[in-house]
This record gives structure tokens, sequence and C-alpha cells, in this order.
């Protein structure tokens, strides 16, 4: 993940901060193919969690071009009663970050 315009101590900071909010249960970054580059989450989950958001982000990718071929997806959000997943893609990377919704705020 370390190229040229990423700053690797940013992304860690970045990462961190993203964990310590109440309710965050998980984040992942991975290629918009799948492939798995940093997660929190255990290699088996990371995998689950990995091929199916890929999935659901091609097909949600392809919905919006579909309705307006000058426009693109920039963020998508699943919630259930158990769970809230964030997708964020950006250029050939995603950012995923699963979280209790219930979890109580202070």
């Amino acid at each position: 993940m370390a190229s040229g315009n990423i700053n690797v101590s940013d992304v860690e900071e970045t990462l961190a901060r993203i964990k310590s909010h109440k309710g965050v249960e998980g984040v992942v970054i991975m290629t918009k193919e799948g492939a798995i580059i940093q997660s929190s989450l255990s290699e088996e989950d990371s995998k689950e969690y990995a091929a199916l958001i890929s999935s659901l982000t091609e097909k949600a990718s392809s919905l919006v071009d579909t309705l307006d071929a000058d426009d693109e997806l920039n963020f998508l959000r699943v919630r259930s009663k158990k769970k809230e997943i964030m997708v964020a893609p950006e250029g050939s990377f995603v950012l995923v970050v699963i979280q209790n919704p219930n979890a109580t705020i202070d």
C-alpha cells in the first residue's frame, strides 16, 4: 500500500481513529477486486467480508452507472438490526467499516 502519494503513518493514524469510535467492530482496506490490504478482523472474517463487499460494491457501482453514466458510487451503507457496514470506494481501493449500530453513545 505504500505508494508515492500515500503516507503509511497517516493511514495508520486514520485507521486507529476510526477503530476508536464506539461500536466499530472492524476496518478493512481492500482493492476493488477484494484483495485484502489491511484488516483489523480475523483472516477468515476479512476474506468473507472482502469477497461479499467486493461483489456488492461492483453491483452498486453498476446500478449508479446505469442510472447516470456521468455519476459514480462514492459511499454505500448497509444496515441490519445487528450490523452496519459502511463502504467507501476510492480509486482502486475500498475502505470498509463494520460497526454495531446498537452500541451506546456516552
